[in-house]
């Protein structure tokens, strides 16, 4: 069985299992002092994105048999594409549906061709395109006093309604904790104080990289 659709949001847009801008500030996992990745595997996974746009451009067909048992594990991916330092494409899953090999792959296609935000990815674009992979620890519940700008990211959710947003966004938009936590209500289409009203809220962690971190 395939696993669900990746889906996509806006970098400050986030209502379902969605998508936000990428920078280099992330949350390492907790309790490490280093990233979980090599940078072999994280040259490897970009190259996988860039592979995944061009094959889909040229149809032609790419194995996403993760090489090594480590790639193979489940987790969250999201795919966030630049051209000339403009957000093109996000896209990811929030939960490890998919190991990390595919789920890199296929959230690559998607914010390529998928995101309804833009057009899809262009022949001509594509050798401009920049990509940054943000890989999401499992979501777990969280206090709200507890939450770490710059560390976690948030999934808040209410009544069928979920907002994401990834934990580089605050940094970027210089939100302390009580905004940070009223923007991703907002992104789930709930009143801002919903997180102090019933509301659902987990933590995860994501370690991100791009093409910038990791030169050819």
């Amino acid at each position: 069985m395939s696993p669900p659709r990746p889906s996509s949001i806006s970098a400050v847009d986030a209502s379902s299992p969605s998508a936000t801008e990428a920078s280099q500030t992330s949350g390492a996992p907790a309790n490490s002092t280093a990233p979980e990745f090599s940078k072999e595997e994280r040259t490897l996974l970009l190259r996988l994105a860039h592979d995944s746009i061009r094959s889909a451009l040229e149809q032609t067909e790419l194995s996403l048999e993760p090489p090594t048992p480590h790639l193979a594990e489940p987790r969250g991916v999201f795919t966030s594409l630049y051209l000339h330092g403009d957000l093109r494409g996000c896209v990811g899953y929030v939960l490890p549906v998919s190991p990390v090999y595919r789920a890199a792959a296929e959230t690559a296609r998607a914010a390529a061709f998928e995101d309804t935000r833009f057009y899809p990815v262009s022949r001509e674009e594509e050798p401009n395109l920049q990509v940054e992979l943000s890989i999401l620890s499992p979501p777990q519940a969280i206090a709200a006093q507890d939450v770490e700008i710059g560390r976690h990211g948030l999934l808040i959710s209410r009544h069928g309604n979920r907002g994401l947003l990834l934990p580089q966004v605050p940094v970027e938009h210089n939100w302390d904790r009580t905004t940070f936590l009223e923007q991703t209500c907002r992104k789930a289409g709930l009143p801002l104080d919903a997180w102090q009203n019933g509301a659902t809220i987990e933590g995860f962690t994501a370690e991100v990289f791009g093409d910038k971190d990791v030169p050819a």
